[in-house]
């Protein structure tokens, strides 16, 4: 199983801590299968503008939404392969707990 390298930590961690938020989470959720204005956003989900870009922000930075700028407004998406590369790092994760899981069966 490979093991990651610390840029990959860092850029995992970065995305998990983007997750952790509720508001953050209820983000992604809209933004699924579809690309969202972030008056849209600011509307569905009732927070202030400047805590609205806050969160944005750290999901940009995370590398899990992308955004598209349209005249002066906003538009946000989900990046399909960072959360494919969070999910494996989970997995990659998982993996590793088995094998160990297993090996120590075997042993003692």
């Amino acid at each position: 199983m490979p093991r990651a390298t610390q840029p990959d930590v860092a850029q995992s961690l970065a995305r998990y801590r983007a997750l952790s938020d509720e508001t953050r989470m209820q983000i992604m959720h809209m933004l699924v299968g579809k690309e969202r204005c972030v008056c849209e956003l600011a509307d569905a989900l009732a927070v202030s503008q400047p805590l609205l870009s806050h969160h944005l922000k750290t999901l940009r930075e995370s590398g899990l939404v992308r955004v598209r700028r349209s005249g002066r407004w906003m538009h946000y998406s989900l990046d399909a392969d960072a959360l494919d590369e969070a999910a494996g790092a989970l997995a990659d994760v998982a993996a590793s707990h088995r094998e160990t899981a297993e090996i120590k069966r075997m042993c003692c």
